[in-house]
C-alpha cells in the first residue's frame, strides 16, 4: 500500500502592504427602501447648556455660602461670640455680707451667718441629660421635705424651658446643704451601678448645686424686734433699722464668671472673672440690752396680765437724747417670721397715734409757768363741774369744790382745773389757744420726733383756727391731740433738760468694713422754755410722785427723787373710729433734782383690773426707771425735796 505523505503546511508569506487604492473602501450603499426615501442619521445633542446650568447651580451655593461665612465670621462676629460665651461662661451673684447691728456696748442684736442658696441647672434635668423622663419630678420629691418647699413649686423651677440657673431655696444652713450632698452621692452611686450593668445610669440630682450665702440671725429671739426690724427674702430690709439703714448694712454684692461644663467650674479654663464683694458696714444703736431686756420683760407681763390691746415703754437718756430702750408687746421673733403676728410686726411705740391724757398736761403747765401767768402756789378753785363752749367737764372723780395750787392741779391732775389755768395764756380763748399751740409746737407734737425711722407717725395737732369748740378746752389736758410714745417720752426729757429738747437718736455710728468708726450727727437742740421753768416743773411733778394726794405714788424708788406723771385718756377704737376703752400711761424722769433718766409707758385698752395710767402703768416705770438707775450706777438722791402745796383753805 503506498504511503500517503502529509499534506504540506502553508506557511504564510510576509504580508504585503496594501496599496492606497486597496485602503479605500467603497461608501456604503444604502438600502433602498421599497416604502419610501431612507430617514436622517441621528444626532446627540450638546452637552454645554447643562454644564453652564450646574456650573451656575455650584457657583449660588458657593456665593451662598461665603456670604453666610462672611456674615457670621465678620458681620455677627460679635454677636456669636456672646451667645458662645453665655452658653460656655455662667455668672453668678456673690452676695456681699449684711453688717451686725450691735447694742451701745458692741453687743450683737442682729448678725449673719455662713449659709447656702440651693441652686440647679434645669438642661440637666430634661429627658437627654439626666436619662430619667421624669427627673424633675423625681428631684422635687427627693428635695421637697429637706428644703421645707412645695414638690410643685420645686418641680417647675427645674422645669424652666432654655434656663440654665435656678434658684430652689435661698440661704439655707450648712446642714440642709449637707443632707443634699449626701443624698447626691447616693444617687450618683447608683447611677454608677446602673451604667455598668448596662443600663442607662440616671441620676436624678446631678444638676442640683449650691452658692455660698449668708442667713440673717437675731440672737437675742424677739428682744428689741420692733426697733431691729427684719430681712426679707431678698436679704433686704423689711422693717425697722434693718429697712432705715439698708444701703449701710448691706454693702455692695459682687460677681463671678467662670467656664462651665456640664454645670460644673471648669478649673483650668481661661477668661474667668470675678468682682469681690464689699462688706456691709456694722451699726451701733444706742439701746442698752439689758435695759431693754427689763423693759420688753415689764411691759409684756402687765399687757398679758390687763388683757390689754397692746403696750410700749421708752427708756431715755435726758442728757443726750439717746434711746436706751424702746420695748413693744406684744413683739415677733424676727429668726421666725412664719409665726409672727402681721399686727406686732411693726414698732408700735413710733407708728401708733393715740391721744395722751393727763401725761400731756405738763405742756399746758409749762406754757402757763413760762408765759407768767401763774406760779406753782396760785390758787385754783376747781368745782365738780364745768360748762364750757357746748359741753360739761368733768374730772376723773366726783369731788367737792376742790381748793387748789397750781401744783395741786397737776398732783390731783384736774381736767378742770387744768382748763382754768389755760386760760390764763391770751385775753381771749383764741388768744390762748395760738399760744397753747406754739409750745406744742415747741415740744414737737404734730412733727417727726428726728428719727427717721420708717412708717414713724407725726401725731395729729391742727391749727389752732381749726380748733373745735370742745378741743379748745380739751388739748390742754390731753385729748383732742394725738402722738406716739416717742413724742411724749421726749416732752419729759425736753423738762429733765433744763428745757433744751434734744432730738431722740437711736443710732451711735457706724463702722465700716476698714474697721473705722464713724459717729451719728449729732442731734438737733432748741430750747422751748426757760431752765427756771423746767426746775419749777420738775418740782411740781415730784408732788405727783411724792405726796400723799399724788397720783403717782405707785412710781416711788427708795433712795430717789421721782418726777412723773400719769395719765387715763379716752383711746379711739381704730376699728370703730369712736371712743371705746382707755390709754393707761405715765411719763416721768429721775433723779428729780439731777435727772438722767426719762421714762415712758402707755398701755392701750386695758380690759381686765384698773385702767387708770397710775395703778398699772406706775408700778412698770418704778421698775424700769429702778433697774435702769442701778444699770447706770447712778447715784441716789442726796437731799430730800422741798415740798410745794397741794391745797389751800378758803380765805387764804
Amino acid at each position: 500500500m503506498p504511503r500517503k505523505e502529509p499534506p504540506r503546511r502553508r506557511v504564510p508569506g510576509p504580508a504585503r502592504r496594501p496599496s492606497a487604492q486597496s485602503t479605500r473602501r467603497p461608501p456604503p450603499r444604502r438600502p433602498r427602501s421599497a416604502r419610501g426615501p431612507a430617514p436622517a442619521p441621528l444626532r446627540l445633542g450638546s452637552p454645554r447648556p447643562r454644564l453652564r446650568l450646574v456650573s451656575l447651580g455650584l457657583t449660588l451655593v458657593m456665593l451662598a455660602f461665603v456670604v453666610r461665612l462672611l456674615q457670621v465670621q465678620a458681620v455677627d462676629a460679635d454677636a456669636y461670640a456672646a451667645k458662645a460665651e453665655k452658653n460656655r461662661y455662667l455668672s453668678h451673684k456673690l452676695a456681699a455680707e449684711r453688717g451686725e447691728i450691735t447694742d451701745r456696748a458692741g453687743i450683737a442684736l442682729a448678725t449673719s451667718v455662713d449659709a447656702y442658696d440651693i441652686t440647679a441647672d434645669p438642661k440637666m434635668f430634661t429627658p437627654q441629660d439626666s436619662k430619667a423622663p421624669d427627673a424633675p419630678e423625681q428631684a422635687a420629691e427627693l428635695l421637697g421635705p429637706i428644703l421645707g418647699k412645695d414638690a410643685a413649686e420645686l418641680t417647675r423651677k427645674l422645669k424652666t424651658p432654655r434656663s440654665r440657673y435656678a434658684v430652689l431655696a435661698r440661704r439655707q444652713t450648712p446642714q440642709v446643704w449637707n443632707q443634699i450632698k449626701d443624698l447626691k452621692g447616693v444617687y450618683a452611686e447608683k447611677a454608677s451601678a446602673d451604667k455598668r450593668a448596662g443600663g442607662p445610669g440616671a441620676n436624678v440630682l446631678a444638676g442640683v448645686f449650691q452658692e455660698p450665702s449668708s442667713k440673717r440671725v437675731y440672737p437675742n429671739g424677739d428682744l428689741a424686734a420692733g426697733i431691729l426690724g427684719y430681712v426679707n427674702a431678698e436679704n433686704r430690709g423689711g422693717g425697722g433699722v434693718e429697712s432705715m439703714l439698708d444701703k449701710t448694712l448691706a454693702g455692695q454684692d459682687g460677681q463671678i464668671t467662670y467656664a462651665q461644663s456640664g454645670g460644673r467650674r471648669v478649673p483650668t479654663a481661661g477668661g474667668s472673672r470675678e468682682v469681690p464683694a464689699v462688706a456691709g458696714s456694722d451699726v451701733e444703736l444706742t439701746i442698752d440690752r439689758d435695759i431693754q431686756w427689763a423693759a420688753q420683760k415689764a411691759i409684756s407681763k402687765q399687757v398679758a396680765k390687763s388683757k390689754a390691746d397692746r403696750g410700749y415703754v421708752i427708756v431715755q437718756s435726758t442728757r443726750t437724747g439717746e434711746v436706751l430702750a424702746m420695748a413693744n408687746a406684744p413683739g415677733f421673733d424676727p429668726n421666725d417670721l412664719g409665726q409672727a403676728n402681721a399686727t406686732a410686726m411693726g414698732n408700735a411705740a413710733l407708728q401708733d397715734a393715740y391721744e395722751p391724757g393727763s401725761t400731756a398736761k405738763v405742756m399746758a403747765m409749762a406754757a402757763v409757768l413760762e408765759e407768767k401767768a401763774a406760779t406753782p402756789g396760785t390758787h385754783v378753785v376747781v368745782p365738780n363741774r364745768l360748762h364750757r363752749g357746748d359741753r360739761l367737764f368733768k374730772d376723773d372723780i366726783d369731788h367737792p369744790t376742790w381748793y387748789l395750787t397750781l401744783n395741786g392741779v397737776l398732783a390731783k391732775s384736774s381736767n378742770i382745773g387744768t382748763i382754768l389755768a389755760a386760760g390764763q395764756l391770751g385775753r381771749t380763748q383764741a388768744q390762748a389757744n395760738r399760744v397753747l399751740h406754739s409750745y406744742l409746737r415747741a415740744f414737737g407734737i404734730g412733727r417727726p420726733t428726728g428719727l427717721g425711722y420708717p412708717g414713724e407717725t407725726p401725731g395729729i395737732l391742727a391749727t389752732p383756727q381749726k380748733w373745735s369748740t370742745s378741743q379748745q378746752y380739751t388739748i390742754p389736758f390731753g385729748q383732742g391731740l394725738s402722738l406716739n410714745a416717742m413724742q411724749a417720752a421726749s416732752v419729759y426729757s425736753t423738762i429733765a433738760n433744763g428745757g433744751v429738747r434734744i432730738e431722740p437718736t437711736l443710732i451711735r455710728g457706724s463702722r465700716g468694713p476698714d474697721g473705722r468708726f464713724t459717729a451719728a450727727p449729732a442731734p438737733k437742740k432748741s430750747r422751748v422754755v426757760s431752765e427756771k421753768t423746767a426746775k419749777t416743773l420738775a418740782g411740781m411733778l415730784e408732788s405727783v410722785v411724792d405726796d400723799r394726794e399724788g397720783t403717782g405714788t405707785k412710781a416711788r424708788i427708795p433712795g430717789y427723787r421721782v418726777a412723773g406723771k400719769t395719765g387715763t385718756a379716752n383711746r379711739v377704737d381704730p376699728d370703730l373710729g369712736r371712743y371705746k376703752g382707755y390709754t393707761a400711761s405715765f411719763a416721768g424722769f429721775a433723779p428729780a433734782d439731777n435727772p438722767e433718766i426719762t421714762v415712758y409707758c402707755a398701755i392701750q385698752n386695758p380690759t381686765r383690773g384698773s385702767y387708770f395710767g397710775g395703778q398699772i402703768c406706775g408700778p412698770i416705770y418704778q421698775q424700769v426707771m429702778e433697774f435702769s438707775l442701778k444699770t447706770l450706777k447712778i447715784a441716789p438722791t442726796g437731799k430730800a425735796p422741798a415740798r410745794l402745796p397741794v391745797s389751800f383753805q378758803p380765805g387764804d
